[in-house]
């Protein structure tokens, strides 16, 4: 006969097993994972367990089909032990404020009940207290104009990490930016996940080819898995992949970079420089001279833009010229 503590024990890792709905998990995998857990229990015993605890918590069994799965109401708040600490409140609070127009809407409300259980614990505290009075005090705003994320099919994208967490392949349909009709790709073989700004990309190999592509995952209109292993790349590495500069749209090799900043342009490059081996040093009229050996992408070129006349590119003469044709383009457009 099981003691009380191993009951309480038990059921306090059968709490934790309860996937968020809609994901669910049937009695019988979660008798198969507490003997894995060393809580040797039968069918039955899980079966009463969990009926005894949806009396108390927000968890739910969806009997439409066999075998009936168990999971959390999408909206309870996160159930975790130990309660939230303070430090911990104040900090979720600062993290929901900062990602709230970063992330796709479906990966933010995934963290939704982890919010909700901070305001819960920030809410027990009298409104006059330092700590509670300094989530008014501080605000983190965007570098760049915010821009509200698009919508993702979360379906899909469950099944898009679904496949990359197991490594297997899937089948999509992808709609192209300016396509009016899905592209079908019948061979996908994921290899990451990389989100920039508000938009998630899966990083993937199609077919039998070895090079590597790039998919927004808000314009994946529908996914197969195909239960098969996905191949790997042996050398591939995700932090090289995009230190190489690919998400900032790659235009070629890396370049070195030397422009002349007027001083309230540039004297932020001192505190945040551009690379590594970044060369920063006044001019005879108080300007700054840059040299920085960065990957030569799109971003690189927007980010120059956004200085104006404060910026004057001076090599490689590629990159002058282009700077120079854009503001050309400029001045008759606004003619």
């Amino acid at each position: 006969m099981a003691t009380n503590q191993q009951s309480l024990l038990r059921q306090w890792h059968m709490l934790r097993m309860v996937p968020r709905a809609p994901a669910k998990i049937s009695a019988r995998e979660m008798c198969e994972q507490l003997s894995a857990a060393e809580f040797p229990v039968t069918k039955r015993t899980v079966e009463r367990d969990l009926k005894e605890l949806a009396t108390v918590f927000p968890i739910v069994v969806d009997s439409r089909d066999k075998p009936y799965g168990w999971s959390w109401l999408r909206e309870a708040t996160s159930f975790d032990l130990p309660a939230l600490t303070l430090p911990e409140a104040l900090t979720l609070a600062m993290v929901e404020q900062h990602l709230r127009h970063q992330l796709p809407p479906s990966t933010f409300e995934a963290l939704a009940p982890h919010f909700r259980s901070a305001a819960r614990t920030l809410s027990t505290m009298d409104s006059s207290s330092p700590s509670r009075s300094w989530l008014d005090k501080v605000r983190i705003v965007a570098p760049q104009q915010p821009l509200l994320p698009p919508k993702v099919n979360e379906e899909c994208q469950r099944s898009v990490y679904l496949a990359l967490m197991q490594d297997q392949q899937i089948k999509l349909h992808y709609r192209k930016r300016d396509a009016s009709v899905a592209t079908v790709y019948d061979v996908v073989h994921p290899l990451a996940v990389v989100q920039r700004g508000g938009i998630t990309y899966l990083v993937c190999m199609f077919g039998e080819f070895t090079d590597v592509r790039t998919l927004a995952l808000h314009r994946i209109q529908q996914v197969e898995l195909r239960y098969e292993p996905a191949r790997r790349l042996p050398d591939f590495d995700i932090d090289e992949y995009i230190a190489s500069g690919q998400f900032g749209f790659v235009a070629g090799g890396p370049i070195t970079l030397c422009a002349i900043f007027s001083r309230s342009a540039g004297e932020h490059l001192f505190e945040t420089p551009l690379s590594g081996d970044q060369q920063l040093s006044l001019t005879e009229d108080g300007r700054l001279r840059l040299a920085a050996t960065v990957p030569n992408t799109r971003a690189l070129v927007w980010w120059l833009l956004g200085f104006g006349d404060g910026v004057l590119v001076q090599e490689p003469a590629s990159l002058r010229e282009e700077m120079s044709a854009i503001a050309a383009r400029m001045v008759q457009a606004y003619a």
